[in-house]
């Protein structure tokens, strides 16, 4: 594994003509990532993975600052799963200057994480502009736990760069919580709490499949969780393809945003 310290450096050495997958994250590596690579490793022939704990998607400069870092342990991670590169810049290589940290998203857009972190994903579309217009892969793995974020991404490349995104399943714990990095931040007990939720937002999930007049019972879902002393942000079902409120039973999904011991949690089925 060849690793760079500047996208320049990695630009004169790598030929991004040929077929190279990209996996952006954020370090803090977990079996969520390790599904994202090894998709990649699969379809293309070069993976290029990034670590960047990018400071413009952070709402909160706490939440920057205790975001879990682990580098010296996801080199170790990349080098087993044999990644051909692993790309670790500066924040100065990055933005430049401070109008490339953020990128306007449409008011219909400011919905679910949108709201309830205002500047968020500005940032996320900021730091994948400045990524695409400098590496230019051809593929981009993501996930699907950061559905949202998949979909403001796919709008705003759109037409724009002619990297390609493949969506990946979220990679979940035996018991049901997704992978995240946040997840480091929290106790075993409240891993096993928070799993607790996902189980109930999967149970009525199931439930507003088998009959879809179950989605009128959202809020006594809220209400149920509510119930076992968690902060809800927001819990809503909403149309999986534009977001919009006109569902069904074959394009909604649930989308949720609950605090555990004031670590911040997303989830959707």
């Amino acid at each position: 594994m060849i690793i760079f310290k500047s996208i320049n450096k990695l630009n004169k050495e790598v030929n991004f003509k040929a077929n190279i997958g990209f996996v952006p994250t954020m370090g803090a590596l977990h079996k969520g990532h390790i599904s994202l690579i090894k998709s990649c490793k699969l379809k293309c022939k070069k993976t290029l993975v990034s670590i960047f704990v990018n400071p413009s998607q952070f709402n909160k400069s706490n939440d920057y600052k205790k975001y879990p870092r682990k580098l010296s342990n996801d080199i170790k991670i990349l080098k087993k799963l044999k990644v051909d590169y692993l790309l670790i810049p500066k924040i100065s290589e990055i933005y430049k200057n401070k109008k490339n940290m953020k990128i306007k998203i449409h008011k219909k857009d400011k919905i679910l994480c949108a709201k309830y972190r205002p500047g968020h994903f500005e940032g996320v579309l900021g730091v994948i502009k400045q990524f695409l217009t400098n590496i230019k892969p051809k593929y981009m793995f993501l996930g699907e736990k950061d559905y949202q974020q998949i979909y403001l991404i796919k709008k705003f490349i759109n037409n724009k760069f002619n990297t390609k995104i493949i969506t990946c399943k979220t990679i979940r714990l035996k018991n049901t919580l997704p992978y995240s990095s946040r997840n480091f931040l929290l106790s075993r007990k409240a891993i096993k709490k928070a799993s607790l939720i996902t189980k109930i937002i999967k149970k009525f999930y199931l439930l507003c499949n088998r009959n879809f007049k179950n989605i009128k019972k959202t809020n006594d879902l809220k209400k149920k969780i509510e119930s076992k002393k968690i902060k809800i942000e927001y819990i809503e079902a909403r149309n999986k393809i534009d977001f919009s409120k006109n569902i069904n039973k074959y394009n909604f999904k649930i989308f949720i945003s609950f605090y555990i011991n004031n670590i911040r949690l997303i989830d959707n089925f």
